[in-house]
């Protein structure tokens, strides 16, 4: 058994609402992903709900003919429902304690949860090759819960957009960026 699961974190878009479009630059690179995923067999796409994800992967699964699935579970992870003028402090905080949560918000533990849920049903389902399409910091989590070495340094690296590819076998799962600099 090998699954290969291709991450995307969606392209630029106008804002962090899960209403906020891709920019002009957004819907561009969304092409151009399109362009460059486009010589990999895939039998799923399966699609955080806000609508920058799913403008994000449209080119693609419309290239493929595939449907796009929508799994609220790949929604962004909620630091706080409140305003957080130290926000980038407080994220870094639960990189390192995985359990610290603020107000409104999920800990990284219940918001990898989610993710991981998704990936495990991925896994035992009867496909092969999987396009998730998400956002940055609850990637950064899944990513993190394959390899504890990818922290805060490693959040702070995702672009918009950017994909990895992970392999998961009877033996073992490992990951890698597909989109160089």
């Amino acid at each position: 058994m090998t699954k290969n699961i291709y991450i995307i974190r969606h392209c630029k878009a106008e804002g962090q609402a899960p209403d906020a479009p891709l920019t002009e630059e957004g819907f561009i690179q969304a092409k151009e992903l399109a362009e460059f995923l486009s010589d990999l067999k895939v039998d799923r796409v399966i699609s955080s709900h806000f609508l920058r994800a799913i403008q994000t992967i449209k080119p693609f699964a419309e290239n493929k003919d595939i449907d796009i699935e929508v799994d609220s579970r790949l929604a962004e992870r909620v630091l706080s429902s409140t305003f957080l003028t130290d926000w980038m402090e407080k994220l870094e905080a639960t990189f390192n304690d995985t359990d610290l949560k603020f107000e409104g918000g999920e800990s990284s533990n219940e918001a990898a949860k989610r993710i991981v849920e998704v990936i495990d049903e991925i896994v035992v389902s009867g496909t092969e090759d999987t396009v998730i399409v998400s956002h940055g910091g609850i990637i950064s989590l899944l990513l993190n819960y394959y390899d504890k070495s990818f922290g805060f340094e490693q959040w702070m690296s995702i672009r918009n957009p950017d994909v990895y590819h992970l392999r998961v076998t009877e033996t073992g799962a490992n990951f890698n960026r597909l989109l160089k600099d």
